[in-house]
């Protein structure tokens, strides 16, 4: 990554908003390895575990006070980011994630290599005048972005369709295939639930409890899975707001979780893993299923189809906010013991040969060497910014 010998490593920005789950992981990974291949890291973010992570792996965290989703305190948030950016003088800055993506670009306008990754589009989220207007923005703001990182190809149709007219490379997410790792069920079951019957078939949904998820659209469909699948249990794992409003929904056959400091034993402890998302770029909870060894049920939103392996899509992919649809393929797979093994034994292949956390890294420093090494850190942003 050097560009001589003689040269110090670069200096790399990640900037993120107030995030928990898929995409602080990619951010933790992306530290990890960048420090472990030398390179300087520094991640402005708000006060949270996050940051406590990334400062104990060894990265330099800034704190960068900011909401989640933009609002009117949007202007001063870039404007503080600027600063920051002043004070850690990066040679490439890379932004996650709409919020950290809009205040990051905000902040730089192109001065320096800017990568920006979406995790999902804006205007996913969102519908009517609101979704129209982040539709302009994204339009807008790909001129201050020296390159868009989409975690799937449907990521990158979908931005190109909304007329982002980005200069794109799409690196599919990956995790660490050492730490997800299959286990008997049974024993880690028994550990986790020691309550209920270890007989009982079980489905885990991993996932922060909020619209994208879906856990509404799960929560409907299970009382179908239960008249094909009597006995069955559902463990919905995270938190987030619609927590209330899903428990006030949910029979006594489902069990919450709530935020875990370790979601592999949950994959281990599953029959069978399900993700009944509104919207995603590449969920990493079907990844991380997949790799110890579980089948997955999930929706045919971005990424899903890209992440599952050849032959898999007919069990294992449902159209999105399709209840019926869901029932019927998670009451499937519960009945048919040998087919989950075989797609969980094909699954767990597929991950350690596609979705390998260290060739996401090795993707990722590629476009930095490419931005990098075709001198895209400006004299004029060195005159203006490193004195």
């Amino acid at each position: 990554m050097h560009l001589s010998p003689t040269d110090p490593p670069p200096r790399v920005l990640h900037v993120t908003q107030p995030v928990d789950g898929g995409v602080a992981r990619v951010v933790t990974d992306l530290a990890r390895a960048q420090l472990a291949a030398g390179l300087r890291v520094t991640v402005a973010c708000p006060d949270s575990p996050l940051a406590a992570r990334l400062t104990a792996l060894g990265a330099d965290v800034r704190h960068w006070a900011a909401t989640r989703s933009p609002g009117p305190s949007l202007m001063g948030e870039a404007r503080r980011l600027a600063r920051v950016v002043v004070d850690v003088r990066p040679d490439l800055v890379h932004a996650h994630s709409a919020k950290a993506g809009l205040a990051g670009r905000l902040a730089v306008r192109g001065r320096i290599p800017t990568v920006f990754q979406p995790h999902a589009w804006s205007f996913e989220a969102v519908g009517g005048t609101t979704a129209a207007l982040a539709r302009g923005w994204e339009r807008s703001g790909a001129r201050w972005a020296a390159r868009v990182v989409c975690v799937s190809e449907a990521e990158r149709r979908l931005g190109a369709a909304a007329g982002v007219r980005g200069r794109w490379s799409v690196i599919p997410n990956g995790i660490d295939v050492e730490r997800f790792r299959p286990a008997a069920a049974d024993a880690v079951r028994a550990s986790l639930l020691p309550d209920v019957d270890p007989g009982a078939p079980l489905v885990v949904c991993v996932g922060r409890l909020c619209r994208q998820k879906g856990q509404d659209v799960l929560l409907t469909a299970w009382d179908s899975v239960l008249r094909r699948v009597p006995g069955a249990r559902l463990a919905l794992v995270g938190d987030g707001p619609d927590h209330g409003r899903l428990r006030a929904l949910a029979p006594r056959s489902v069990l919450f979780a709530g935020d875990v400091a370790d979601v592999v034993p949950w994959y281990q402890a599953a029959d069978l893993v399900v993700l009944p998302s509104r919207w995603e770029g590449m969920a990493l909870a079907p990844l991380e299923a997949m790799a110890c060894g579980r089948p997955v049920v999930v929706t045919d939103v971005g990424g899903a189809r890209e992440s599952l392996p050849p032959g898999h899509a007919p069990h294992c992919l449902v159209p999105a906010v399709a209840p019926a649809a869901l029932a019927g393929a998670l009451a499937e797979l519960l009945l048919d013991p040998p087919l989950r093994e075989s797609l969980g034994l094909r699954a767990r292949r597929h991950v350690l040969s596609t979705h390998d956390v260290r060739r996401t890294a090795q993707a990722v420093a590629d476009v930095y060497r490419e931005l990098l090494g075709a001198d895209a850190v400006s004299t004029e942003y060195r005159e203006s910014v490193h004195s």
